[in-house]
């Protein structure tokens, strides 16, 4: 059966042979070079399309496989290149606004900032904050307690000389503390002193001094042997000299920053004009005048012009 097929192929090819022989007799030398290149035409295209066609799933999913890997490493290192390129917009950034060396590493601040902090607890100028006075304090106005203490906390970290914070009257179970958690991250690592224990039993009564915008006495300067204690309350809960009621009841001298000694009243539509600052205002006064022993140059820094209040200097 087999040589039956094969003989009658062998006839076929050979009849088909036979045609074309008479075919080209027929149509002469030019149409025979016309006839060869459509042959080799159909011989290229069909040797084409039996390279392009898969021999078999497993090829085919292998390069589909390795387009997509390919793809997507052009994702990621384009990812990786951008995030680069933020890195280094962010670190040139940071030098430029607050003049770090860009090698200083982030443990390396951070290390640094504990190291002025802690010296500070030791040889720094002392600050305490009365936190006694907030029994009937509304949640917002211990909310707004918690981000000045905050920003306080802030303020000091930065500094060049800081001081040593003290949190005083102070309890742990209090509605105060359970908010500080809520809104300070990293509260409860603070580098600074909570205690229960009220200003006035905590230090000696005479290395006190209350500051307070009712006291008769400006301050003149920052003294390492004295505590100044600033009272922990918010503008709404701020009755008419409750700190130097307070002072007074216990002996302690009392003093306020020198507004009226350097600065003057402005005129505003509500006539409005208040010594009243928040404790990281007050804070930030203190701490500029310890770097600059210059009164203006803090007071600017921390009385804000809603106050009411503007530098003798600057009055035309």
């Amino acid at each position: 059966m087999d040589w039956k097929l094969e003989g009658s192929a062998q006839k076929t090819d050979s009849h088909l042979l036979q045609e074309q022989e008479v075919i080209l007799e027929d149509t002469g030398e030019d149409s025979i070079s016309e006839s060869f290149q459509l042959l080799q035409i159909d011989v290229e295209c069909e040797h084409r399309e039996v390279e392009t066609l898969p021999t078999g799933s497993a090829t085919w999913c292998s390069k589909n496989v390795q387009r997509k890997q390919r793809h997507w490493e052009k994702i990621v290192a384009a990812k990786k290149s951008k995030r680069k390129q933020e890195k280094e917009r962010r670190k040139a950034n940071r030098v430029e606004n607050s003049g770090i060396c860009p090698q200083h590493s982030k443990r390396f601040l951070r290390s640094l900032t504990k190291e002025r902090l802690l010296e500070a607890k030791h040889s720094g100028p002392r600050l305490c904050i009365d936190l006694s006075m907030t029994n009937h304090m509304s949640k917002k106005e211990l909310s707004r307690l918690a981000g000045q203490i905050r920003r306080l906390y802030g303020s000091n970290k930065k500094a060049d000389r800081p001081f040593w914070i003290y949190l005083t009257g102070f309890t742990t179970d209090s509605s105060l503390y359970e908010e500080c958690l809520r809104m300070n991250d990293g509260f409860s690592s603070y580098l600074l002193d909570i205690t229960e224990e009220d200003c006035f039993s905590l230090f000696p009564l005479e290395t006190l001094v209350y500051l307070t915008p009712d006291s008769e006495h400006a301050l003149e300067d920052i003294d390492l042997n004295k505590v100044y204690i600033l009272g922990g309350l918010v503008d709404e809960s701020i009755q008419k000299k409750v700190t130097f009621q307070k002072a007074q009841e216990h002996s302690v001298k009392t003093a306020r920053l020198p507004i009226q000694e350097y600065m003057v009243r402005c005129q505003n539509g509500k006539n409005y004009h208040s010594e009243i600052l928040a404790i990281n205002q007050v804070f930030d006064i203190l701490s500029t005048y310890f770097e600059t022993q210059n009164w203006p140059e803090a007071l600017k820094k921390g009385v804000s012009s809603r106050k009411g209040y503007v530098l003798q200097n600057s009055v035309e």
